[in-house]
């Protein structure tokens, strides 16, 4: 997902980036006790209040509407999928269905009894029946619209499902139109989450604001346009938990502010830090800085489209060369990632361990670009995001860097940087020359790199290896445009394949002709960097999934 999501691609504290403003959040946080739970739990009761302060607002509470990892922070309280990824790791685990079940073209899912919405309708498997026909079926009287669907319609489910069928009032039975090995892990996904029948009838697009699931909280209130989000706990949750009575979504753009937010005690948990903001969590008393593996990727990508040098291979390998990404890795993200070389990173099935990220190298560089009938340079626009994400904790620095690396072999580059959705929505619709961007596994599996970010989904014309992004089922998360035969068949054989053995062999054929082709500047793959006050406890931090809001508690202070 664009981290988030990825739409999906602003705040409790209205002033921007002011220390002042943090103090509006004194006096929410309650204290509480460590053992609290929900309707759930069996035991105490939940009780205080859980700020966690982000980068960026939600723009939406509908897992259909979005591919953003701030709306699906979100939106993980809300709603529950049929699997989901147990916390903390990436294996799967029963969630809305106690079975489940992949053989051949067939999954058969056998669902929990008793579920209730937060609308109070029993969760049946119509439900699931009626949330993909929202999501995959133009045909359908309740589908939203094309515009409102995103992009994730396609790679989760639409590509795949052929048909679902409800058995009975209990069982589902899915099936597909090829074997495709990550199904199961696609069913865990946000964009996955089942919707109420009900209100999909009575609401549809109001989904986005007015959302309606099985989740351990529910919407209490959405403000400023998702920059607060107040969630309350839902006492008839089947889960574990929630343990506090209520959990507040706060956006504060400046990562300075959200730690001294954090440190001054107004806020309980943290994310999308930058470097200078984490080096100060680190020192901090009170608090301390969670950091783990990520699985996830941070790139430039190239669109071939709309700037047609790119369409040469040595101008994307020049700049490939020319960009110093262990500079950028080491000193700017101060080596809170690592080089990348390939679409995924290292700690995942089929990482070719046999490629080394592009040498920083002028000098080749410049004999590319010559070759390439550039040798007078060429000038671009790089659009970027502001607020820092986990594959690229600091855009506007690094974006800077590129400037000046390109600069160096005659290339001359204007930065466009813009909020969050804007940037998406302009990037989705191939309004960018180049760009950055960066992906948070869904899935834990490579297809949800390989496919969901280079495949475009379409096939390409005759004698060239790109795509217009207008083409009909063009896959608007692949914003190079890049289209390589052999690259998307080598892909689509490894959805095909079942056995583990098979498939990594293809994704490191596939890591290779990435590499190769060069249609991203491959920047990164970054640790995950949480900031957590000590008042909280049972927090499992996740790289897929979640966050587990409802395993945490909130203790006295």
């Amino acid at each position: 997902m664009e981290e988030d999501g990825a739409h999906s691609r602003r705040t409790f504290l209205k002033v921007a980036g002011s220390a002042a403003a943090a103090v509006s959040l004194a006096g929410c946080l309650g204290g509480g006790n460590n053992g609290g739970g929900g309707g759930g739990g069996g035991n105490d009761g939940p009780s205080g209040t859980l700020v966690y302060s982000r980068g960026a607002p939600s723009a939406t509470l509908d897992p259909q509407n979005s591919t953003s990892g701030e709306d699906a922070k979100v939106i993980n309280q809300i709603y529950n999928q049929l699997v989901q990824f147990k916390p903390g790791d990436v294996s799967l685990e029963a969630g809305l269905a106690k079975k489940y079940e992949l053989s051949g073209k067939t999954a058969t899912l056998t669902l929990r009894e008793g579920v209730k919405f937060h609308n109070d309708e029993e969760f049946t498997a119509e439900d699931f029946k009626a949330t993909f026909r929202r999501f995959t079926d133009p045909e359908y009287e309740y589908y939203p619209g094309d515009t409102y669907i995103s992009g994730y319609a396609a790679i989760t489910l639409g590509n795949w499902v052929e048909t679902v069928n409800a058995k009975d009032k209990y069982k589902l039975e899915i099936q597909l139109k090829q074997k495709f090995a990550p199904f199961l892990r696609n069913l865990a996904m946000f964009a996955s989450a089942v919707l109420s029948k009900k209100a999909i009838e009575e609401k549809n697009k109001k989904l986005n604001k007015e959302p309606v699931g099985t989740g351990p909280f529910k919407l209490g209130q959405y403000e400023s346009n998702g920059e607060r989000i107040q969630l309350e706990y839902n006492d008839n949750y089947w889960g574990k938990g929630p343990k506090v009575e209520q959990v507040i979504f706060s956006t504060i753009p400046e990562n300075s502010t959200r730690a001294e937010t954090l440190i001054g005690g107004d806020a309980h948990i943290i994310d999308g830090l930058g470097t200078t903001a984490s080096q100060k969590v680190q020192k901090a008393d009170g608090v301390k800085l969670n950091a783990f593996e990520g699985v996830n990727t941070g790139y430039m990508a190239f669109n071939m489209e709309r700037f047609k040098p790119f369409r040469k291979k040595k101008v994307r390998q020049a700049i490939s060369y020319a960009i110093n990404t262990k500079v950028i890795v080491e000193n700017i993200f101060s080596g809170f990632a690592v080089q990348a070389s390939q679409p995924i990173p290292s700690n995942m099935m089929g990482y070719n361990k046999d490629l080394d990220p592009y040498p920083h190298d002028v000098e080749k560089a410049k004999t590319l670009l010559k070759e390439a009938g550039h040798g007078d340079g060429i000038s671009f626009e790089l659009a970027t995001f502001k607020n820092p994400r986990s594959y690229n904790p600091s855009p506007l620095r690094a974006a800077q860097q590129v400037r000046s690396d390109l600069s160096n072999v005659g290339i001359e580059i204007e930065i466009n940087q813009m909020s969050f959705d804007p940037f998406l929505n302009y990037t989705d619709s191939g309004k960018h020359d180049a760009c950055f961007l960066g992906w948070m596994s869904d899935n834990a599996d490579p297809d949800n790199f390989y496919y969901s970010l280079l495949h475009p989904g379409v096939e390409s014309p005759a004698g060239q290896d790109w795509v217009s992004f207008d083409t009909e089922g063009y896959n608007t998360l692949s914003v190079s445009g890049w289209a390589n035969k052999e690259y998307m068949k080598t892909v689509e054989d490894a959805q095909k394949m079942l056995k583990e053995s098979e498939r990594k062999s293809l994704y490191q054929k596939a890591a290779k002709i990435a590499h190769d082709e060069a249609p991203w500047v491959f920047l990164d793959h970054a640790k995950e960097l949480r900031g957590v006050s000590n008042a909280v406890s049972g927090y499992v931090p996740s790289a897929i999934g979640g966050p587990y809001l409802n395993l945490v508690s909130v203790g006295g202070e």
